[in-house]
């Protein structure tokens, strides 16, 4: 089996697996659970661990070069390694979000296609990622010493006045897992702007191209009425001259 054809076969899992994590860890963060409730979310958690992380050793046993392959895929690593990067595990649910909204928009024109399939997807990952980010952020930051985040409501706000690039500085992180979650999210923000502006400018384009098609459109046809008048004058004038000879 190669990479590709492995690929194909474990995406629905590995995103229901996603979709498993994503309640777990939001019960962990916002419940927490306690007694058997918290031994059944952290069973969830560890199952979703060995599905991700047997992934990546049958992944990197198919590369046709598991060296490379592997300093390609160190962010993968590190989501199954290091704890502090699991809510990154999260991501994989913005290709189901890909799917869906690909599978939404095609029966419409090319053009409106892709850029429904475009503001669809920023839209649904910009939810995502800050539903992830401010899981993440009160995971890190609450309790820690000097934090000002201590609520799921905080969090939001603060995720939100991030990933818009407004940072008011009335919530911010202190420790050094909430700092880079930080910039993982400006860096998402500033991405997320580049898209939609992008997005607008093709549809204005494609609008001041349409009005100007049928601008000139009309303007040809005023000026074919225009002509066709001016061969019926001259017609008309030729008969007359005709007639006094």
């Amino acid at each position: 089996m190669t990479e590709q054809r492995w690929q194909q076969v474990s995406e629905w899992p590995l995103m229901l697996a996603a979709v498993a994590f994503l309640g777990a860890y939001a019960w962990t963060v916002l419940g927490p659970p306690v007694g058997a409730s918290a031994q059944f979310a952290g069973l969830i958690m560890w199952v979703t661990w060995v599905v991700f992380a047997g992934d990546f050793v049958v992944r990197l046993g198919l590369a046709p070069r598991p060296g490379r392959w592997l300093l390609r895929h160190l962010h993968e690593l590190a989501m199954v390694v290091l704890p502090m990067f699991r809510p990154l595990r999260l991501l994989r649910l913005l290709r189901l979000l890909r799917l869906v909204t690909l599978l939404g928009v095609l029966q419409r024109s090319a053009g409106a296609a892709v850029r429904g399939r475009v503001v669809l997807y920023a839209a649904g990952s910009t939810l995502m990622l800050l539903i992830i980010s401010s899981l993440a952020m009160l995971d890190a930051e609450r309790g820690a010493p000097g934090a000002s985040i201590e609520t799921y409501p905080q969090a939001l706000w603060w995720s939100t006045v991030t990933v818009t690039t407004v940072g008011y500085g009335d919530f911010s992180p202190v420790t050094i897992t909430g700092r880079a979650i930080a910039v993982a999210l400006m860096v998402a923000g500033i991405a997320l702007l580049g898209v939609i502006t992008a997005t607008l400018a093709s549809w204005l384009v494609e609008r001041v191209g349409e009005q100007d098609e049928a601008n000139q459109a009309a303007t040809r046809a005023q000026v074919a009425d225009l002509a066709a008048e001016i061969a019926a004058l001259r017609a008309q004038l030729s008969t007359h001259d005709a007639r006094d000879r």
